[in-house]
C-alpha cells in the first residue's frame, strides 16, 4: 500500500509566560485549513498528537499538560487600530476535541514576537531600539490586548533578567495590558452578584464569585472546599475523586453563568469556566522549594485547567483575580483582606505573580478599563511541523 507523504507546514514553538504552544502564520496553513471548521480541527490535533489515549502526546508537539496543549494562529489584522489578529486553539490531551471558547493570556506574551518576526507588525512601528506596542485583536473573546514587546539594534529582545515564576530561567519582560477584559457579550458579573450561593446536588451548597474578565472564572473559599489555599499540583491531581468533585462544580458553575444549559454540556467546553479557589495569605514551599512567606502576598489562589490544577497560574485567570481583587466584596478581594486596591501580589503552586486593575463603578455597575501584568516569552524552534496526511 502506498502512504501519501508528510504534509510539511511552516511553524513555530514558542514559550509565553508558563505555556508552549506551536504558533502558525494563518496563510502558512494548508488551504482547507484557513477556515474554521473539521479540517482544521483535526490538522491542530494531529500535530500536537492528540487524541492520545496514553495521555503522553508522545506523537505530536503537545506536552501532555493543558499548559502544553495549544496552539496559536495568527493573522495580519484588517483593522487601522490593531496589528494582528491573534486566535486561540486549546486542544484536548485524550479527546479529539479543539476547544475555542477562551484564550490563553500566557501566550498572549509571545503572540507580539511572533507577530514582528513573521511581518505582521508595519516596520514602520518598529524601533531600532525600545519598546513597540503590539496592539493585538484577540479573537476568540473578541478583545484587545497590548504587548509591551523590547527591541534590541531592530530585532526582539529575548533574553533578559526578568524571572516568572514557573518558568525555570530567566528571560526579557513583557508587559501585557488586557483592555476592558470583561466578557463583551455579558456582565462583568454574570449573576448580577458580587457573591452567590448555589447548590451542586450531591456535594453541597457553596459561596462563590462568578465573573466574565480575562476568561470566565468562578472563584471559590479554599475552606468550604476542605483545603487550605497552599496545596501543590500532586494533592489534587492525585486524587480522582476531588478532580470530579471539581469537574462537577465547575459544571453546575458554568450553568449558573448563563454559559450552558446543563451540566451535561460542560463535557464540550473543558476551557471554559475556569474554576479557582482563594484563601487568606499564609506561608508555604511552592513546587521548585522556593519559601512563600505571607507577608509577600496578599492572598493565596489556586486553579485549575481543563481538569487539573494548573502548576502556576493561567494568564487569563490572573485577569480574572485582578479584575476581582480590587472590586471590593468579591471572595478574591476579601481573601485579599478587603478594601480598596490596585495592585495586588497571589502565591500559586509555582510562587507569585503581582497584577494589577483599573476598575471602577457606573451606575451602580462595575467596570474594568484595564488589566496589566508581566510576563515573558522567547522562541524555542522554528522551522515546519509535520503532518501524516493520511490522518488528518
Amino acid at each position: 500500500m502506498t502512504f501519501l507523504p508528510q504534509l510539511k507546514i511552516p511553524a513555530t514553538y514558542m514559550r509565553g509566560g508558563t505555556s508552549k504552544g506551536v504558533f502558525f502564520n494563518l496563510t502558512d496553513l494548508p488551504t482547507n485549513a484557513q477556515t474554521p471548521g473539521a479540517a482544521r480541527d483535526a490538522l491542530l490535533l494531529r500535530v500536537i498528537g492528540s487524541p492520545d489515549p496514553y495521555g503522553k502526546q508522545t506523537d505530536g508537539m503537545g506536552g501532555a499538560t493543558s499548559s502544553t496543549s495549544k496552539t496559536v494562529i495568527l493573522s495580519k489584522s484588517d483593522s487601522a487600530e490593531h496589528d494582528v489578529n491573534y486566535l486561540f486553539g486549546q486542544v484536548s490531551i485524550d479527546k479529539a476535541f479543539v476547544d475555542w471558547s477562551g484564550n490563553c493570556g500566557n501566550l498572549t506574551a509571545a503572540v507580539g514576537a511572533f507577530a514582528i518576526n513573521s511581518g505582521l507588525v508595519d516596520a514602520e512601528r518598529i524601533p531600532q531600539n525600545g519598546i513597540v506596542e503590539v496592539r493585538i485583536w484577540q479573537v476568540n473573546i473578541e478583545k484587545t490586548i497590548v504587548a509591551h514587546v523590547p527591541i534590541s539594534n531592530g530585532q526582539v529582545q529575548e533574553t533578559g533578567d526578568f524571572i516568572l515564576d514557573g518558568v525555570t530561567f530567566p528571560a526579557a519582560e513583557v508587559q501585557v495590558d488586557f483592555i476592558d477584559p470583561a466578557d463583551a457579550k455579558g456582565a462583568l458579573f454574570p449573576t448580577g452578584n458580587l457573591v452567590d450561593n448555589f447548590d451542586v446536588p450531591g456535594i453541597g451548597r457553596f459561596q462563590a464569585t462568578f465573573i466574565n474578565a480575562g476568561i470566565p472564572t468562578m472563584f471559590l473559599t479554599a475552606d468550604a472546599l476542605g483545603y487550605s489555599g497552599t496545596e501543590l499540583q500532586e494533592a489534587i491531581n492525585g486524587d480522582p475523586e476531588a478532580l470530579a468533585k471539581f469537574e462537577t462544580i465547575r459544571s453546575y458553575g458554568a450553568v449558573k453563568m448563563g454559559l450552558i444549559a446543563t451540566p451535561e454540556e460542560a463535557q464540550a467546553r473543558q476551557h471554559t469556566p475556569k474554576i479557582a479557589f482563594v484563601a487568606p495569605a499564609q506561608d508555604y514551599v511552592s513546587s521548585s522549594g522556593k519559601a512563600v512567606s505571607a507577608s509577600e502576598i496578599d492572598l493565596n489562589v489556586r486553579a485549575l485547567s481543563m481538569g487539573k490544577l494548573h502548576h502556576a497560574m493561567m494568564g487569563t485567570a490572573a485577569v480574572a483575580i485582578a479584575t476581582a481583587a480590587v472590586i471590593p466584596g468579591t471572595l478574591v478581594n476579601s481573601a485579599a483582606g478587603g478594601g480598596e486596591r490596585e495592585f495586588i501580589t497571589f502565591g500559586h503552586p509555582s510562587g507569585t505573580l503581582k497584577v494589577g486593575a483599573v476598575a471602577n463603578q457606573e451606575q451602580a455597575q462595575w467596570q474594568v478599563s484595564k488589566v496589566s501584568m508581566s510576563r515573558s516569552a522567547r522562541v524555542l524552534m522554528e522551522g515546519w511541523v509535520r503532518v501524516p496526511q493520511e490522518q488528518i
